[in-house]
């Protein structure tokens, strides 16, 4: 959400950034809202000023004139309260389009319609160079009995995932990899529930229009949050910290659940694209000037991990269409995957100003004893089982083996080899 001062003095900036960012939203009838929304309010305090004269003149008025101030004062309650349902319909317009103003975008931030428009920045590491014909992370499932994705399919649906024997390990060794990885960087390890209630997905801006990619618990008013980003940026909602508080730099692991609505055909196969999940998330709440610094901090704790795992890896920066509503910057860690040819995305990097703190009114006070809106910024520290799929492809032996990298050999029993 924008300051909507900064609305009203910059409507060409906001224009450009809708535009940029490909979205429906018509800024002059949100304005046209505004402007009634304000008369309204005008002609409200007139009425209630009249009112309250009115109201101080009957206790000195004669018997004569009393029965007509009395009269006057009934008149003007009962146009006060029929003004009452058009301005509570403008104030509910005026929010619910408020919502759907989008962040303005970073002037660095390349400018296009989708990730087709991404840029890339570099790239780490080397793809590997097969001595052999390379499975694909299915057949090295199915090679071990590492998977059962047909008998879970029958119990959980499509786009779920039962993994077994060494995978287990394997998973459980990878997210608790990413947890001391990260609280050795100074980050607090939080374990938090994936159910959450609507609002905190207006919090985050998944919502307004993004309502069909999330699960809702029928007969609660919960819902299935498709990361830990969602409770962890309503904790403090409506709170105002203290100077000293800030940062609060948290590892969040959490499950994650994503309808992938608009997906039909896509990654139908394996685990790129599953519907339930587990997710370490990177989430910062700080001030506006270590912003940057924190941006470069969660992608460099991003890039660390995949170096760690010896993965190739590129960093795209994402276009102004692809970065979603809220993001004032935001850049992908897309990973090698052999078996396509191709990288893929494992992590998502973003900086959204004070976008989110203003939906959640999160708030700090400063040494001069300002009250100031804070920063927030996330980042993927690691997802699975999405992260499985370079993971397994990359390190495979030609009999099938797959070599478990030295750092993370302490959490698989010192094993080098599994399969």
């Amino acid at each position: 959400m924008l300051d909507l001062k900064f609305i009203r003095e910059n409507p060409q900036v906001v224009r450009r950034a809708i535009e940029v960012k490909h979205l429906a939203l018509d800024l002059d009838h949100l304005l046209r809202v505004d402007s009634e929304l304000l008369a309204l309010r005008q002609k409200l305090e007139i009425l209630q000023a009249e009112r309250n004269g009115n109201a101080k003149l009957v206790p000195k008025a004669s018997s004569d004139e009393r029965p007509t101030l009395i009269q006057r004062g009934k008149d003007l309650a009962e146009e006060i309260k029929a003004m009452e349902p058009e301005l509570r319909a403008h104030e509910d317009a005026l929010k619910m389009l408020l919502l759907q103003v989008p962040q303005i975008p970073d002037e660095r931030a390349p400018i296009g319609a989708s990730d087709e428009d991404n840029v890339e920045l570099r790239r780490e590491g080397t793809p590997r160079e097969f001595a052999f014909p390379p499975r694909d992370h299915l057949q090295l499932l199915e090679l071990h009995g590492w998977a059962d994705l047909e008998r879970v399919a029958r119990v959980s649906g499509s786009r779920s995932y039962l993994l077994k024997g060494d995978a287990v390990r394997l998973e459980q060794g990878l997210i608790s990899f990413a947890l001391d990885f990260l609280e050795e960087r100074g980050f607090t390890l939080l374990s938090t529930s994936a159910l959450v209630r609507p609002e905190t997905l207006v919090g985050t801006g998944h919502f307004p229009g993004g309502e069909d990619q999330v699960y809702k618990i029928e007969g609660e008013d919960l819902m299935l949050a498709g990361t830990a980003e969602v409770p962890v940026n309503s904790l403090y909602a409506d709170e105002i910290l203290g100077a000293g508080d800030l940062p609060l730099a948290y590892a969040a692991l959490s499950g994650a659940f994503r309808s992938e609505a608009g997906s039909a055909g896509r990654d139908v196969r394996g685990l790129m694209r599953v519907h339930e999940f587990k997710k370490v998330e990177q989430y910062v709440l700080t001030r506006p000037e270590d912003a940057w610094t924190w941006f470069e901090r969660i992608l460099a704790n991003a890039e660390g991990l995949l170096r760690a795992l010896e993965l190739p890896y590129r960093v795209m920066a994402n276009s102004t269409g692809d970065m979603g509503r809220g993001k004032l910057m935001m850049y992908d860690i897309e990973t090698w995957v052999p078996s396509e040819g191709r990288y893929r995305e494992t992590h998502s990097c973003s900086y959204l100003g004070d976008w989110q703190a203003r939906r959640t009114n999160l708030r700090y006070r400063d040494e001069d004893g300002k009250v100031k809106f804070a920063h927030t910024l996330n980042n993927t520290g690691i997802a699975v089982p999405r992260i499985l799929v370079p993971f397994l492809e990359n390190h495979q032996q030609e009999d099938g083996r797959v070599r478990i990298p030295e750092a993370l050999r302490p959490y698989l029993r010192g094993r080098e080899f599994i399969g």
